[in-house]
């Protein structure tokens, strides 16, 4: 195992990856770009488009049955959250966050969240 990395100094890992291979917790040695994940829909290849320097979305976790990617920097500036349901992709939602570190999304309760903590706890709490 790698040491862990701040993740904007981690190696992009082009390797083509499946939904069932990606990994339960986050990865601390490389970033997974969508690009990389076979089975990715538009919507999260596209998630960055409207963002400061296009980024590509990076995957970072499974919450449940979610998929966790982002685009866009983890501290304060302009990026977003998506998360989809491993079973149906299109079970999709998001979550903008913005420079002055406000955010808002709603999750799969219909819940619009302006929190990203907040935002997690409903995928989490989601039976899915």
């Amino acid at each position: 195992m790698s040491d862990a990395l701040p993740y904007d100094e981690r190696p992009t890992d082009d390797t083509p990856v499946h939904t069932a291979d990606l990994p339960p917790t986050p990865i601390r040695d490389r970033n997974i770009p969508a690009t990389a994940w076979v089975e990715a829909p538009d919507s999260l290849t596209s998630l960055g488009e409207d963002l400061p320097d296009t980024p590509v979305a990076e995957y970072k976790r499974r919450i449940g049955p979610w998929i966790l990617w982002r685009a866009g920097p983890a501290s304060k500036g302009h990026a977003r959250y998506w998360a989809a349901h491993q079973d149906d992709l299109d079970r999709a939602y998001t979550l903008r966050l913005f420079p002055d570190g406000s955010a808002e999304g709603t999750g799969p309760s219909g819940t619009v969240h302006g929190r990203f903590r907040a935002w997690k706890e409903d995928l989490r709490d989601s039976e899915g």
